[in-house]
């Protein structure tokens, strides 16, 4: 399906005229630097690269997609919200997901003022495609957003191709959790599908939740776009140096030893809660969190908390469930004696 990407964008983000800053007019790094308003003393008194062009030249160098189609957000949040301010025209525009899901899609909807259709995932938690066909003729539906692995749910999601090949609007798949999964990426298909962003972040795999910083792979129009919307200086200099050391070579070898620890603890965790009288049921995951669910997610949960050991109640939800991250070989074990000492 051929798909106008400049049909899709708001017609106030079309005209936008992008703040151009002082590193927008003068791009290199020696100088006597007298343009920016900066404080000359200090280690910190310079502003960052506003296009972190390290860091996506090294992502780019990773995983052989053109620096045009990265962009880099203050977290997947400013990612999604940023696709909401492109493409949606508040009180007019919808997005679309499936329930249940990453609550901010839901936040940022509200947020920007856009309707959102929730569609119920299947018992299965997979797409229901006939559920969802009707939808797909919505001139005004702009965005559907799939978050793959799913949150809370753990699984990955089927159908997406169907959706790529029959959806006139931009199709946003959220890949959090992608490093856990034996799914390949979908950031290798942005050359295949021009509506397609691939979300992703250094927040889950990469341990790096406290450095706020996001992925969205997608076409260089697309990202031209992104770009022009962002604030100025998105990502800090401190956080852009972080996230360069981490890329380093041994740094790399060392997120993919920690992603093994993890999957063999998840094998391990999901073997032990089956012996676990109180644990009804596991579900498959194939992020580095185990969806569970119990007789009493409530009471389940209140007994942890007072043993000290933190999971997330989602009975709200999905009925009596719990989800729990996996956590080191220390941690997973205190929480297996706390729920077996619950059941005993």
């Amino acid at each position: 399906m051929k798909v106008d990407i400049q049909k899709l964008i708001r017609k106030n983000i079309l005209n936008l005229e992008p703040y151009s800053s002082a590193r927008d007019e003068f791009k290199g790094e020696n100088g006597i630097f007298l343009d920016a308003n900066e404080n000359p003393f200090g280690e910190l008194n310079r502003y960052p690269d506003p296009y972190q062009s390290k860091v996506k030249q090294k992502l780019s160098e990773i995983n052989q997609i053109s620096t045009e189609n990265i962009f880099l957000g203050n977290g997947s949040d400013e990612v999604i919200d940023l696709a909401f301010r492109i493409f949606c025209e508040p009180k007019k525009d919808k997005v679309l997901t499936f329930s249940p899901t990453y609550g901010m899609y839901k936040v940022s909807a509200n947020i920007n003022d856009v309707e959102l259709i929730n569609l119920d995932l299947n018992d299965d938690f997979q797409i229901n495609l006939e559920t969802l066909k009707p939808y797909l003729k919505d001139e005004n539906l702009k965005i559907i957003f799939i978050c793959s692995p799913n949150n809370p749910t753990g699984n990955s999601i089927k159908n997406i191709k169907y959706i790529l090949e029959n959806f006139n609007g931009i199709v946003f798949i959220d890949e959090a959790y992608s490093d856990f999964s034996p799914e390949e990426s979908f950031r290798n298909q942005i050359k295949n599908y021009p509506n397609l962003i691939v979300s992703q972040t250094f927040s889950k795999a990469w341990a790096m939740a406290s450095v706020r910083v996001g992925i969205a792979y997608a076409s260089k129009e697309i990202i031209k776009f992104y770009n022009n919307v962002k604030p100025p200086y998105n990502i800090s200099q401190l956080n852009q140096d972080t996230i360069l050391n981490t890329l380093s070579n041994k740094k790399i070898n060392q997120v993919s030893e920690n992603i093994k620890i993890i999957q063999k603890e998840k094998k391990n965790l999901i073997e032990s809660l089956k012996k676990i009288n109180l644990v009804k049921k596991t579900f498959h995951s194939d992020a580095n969190f185990i969806l569970i669910e119990v007789e009493n997610a409530d009471s389940v949960y209140k007994e942890l908390v007072n043993k000290n050991v933190i999971i997330r109640n989602r009975n709200s939800v999905i009925k009596n469930c719990l989800r729990i991250t996996i956590g080191s070989p220390e941690e997973n074990e205190k929480l297996i004696q706390a729920l077996q000492n619950i059941n005993n």
